[in-house]
């Protein structure tokens, strides 16, 4: 039997404190949402004025890179490069950057989704919500 780490709710409280963080930094009103391995919703915070639409698309996009074990920008550049069947693909709806793996010991253990401003400025806030929460851990 295998065995491997999982998000427990204060882990869903850092990266979210993490990820708040560096949007308010940037003055970016963006939701950010933190899904387990199987693509399900651990938490998520929609900051004042960010669009109600972020509240779904954040979501999807974390769900997008916990199913698919990388970034969701990958899906999304796959769809630019003219394979636009792939937006018939089960399960993955949030095929636009934004949505980022969370790795411990080479496993995918959850993902960052965050939607709200530009799709590389998403990622940045995710990226930077996993960051500050393994720097916790050291």
């Amino acid at each position: 039997m295998k065995t491997k780490p999982v998000l427990c709710a204060a882990d869903v409280d850092a990266i979210l404190a993490g990820a708040r963080a560096e949007a308010v930094a940037n003055g970016w009103a963006v939701t950010i949402a933190v899904a387990d391995d199987g693509g399900h919703l651990l938490g998520l915070a929609r900051l004042d004025g960010a669009a109600p639409l972020s509240s779904y698309i954040g979501p999807e996009k974390a769900r997008t890179s916990a199913l698919g074990r990388r970034e969701s920008k990958v899906y999304e550049d796959i769809i630019n490069q003219g394979r636009t069947a792939f937006l018939s693909a089960p399960m993955v709806q949030g095929m636009l950057e934004g949505g980022v793996p969370i790795v411990i010991d080479g496993q995918v253990i959850g993902a960052v989704g965050v939607s709200g401003v530009k799709s590389d400025q998403d990622a940045q806030i995710a990226r930077a919500g996993i960051a500050s929460w393994q720097a916790s851990l050291a």
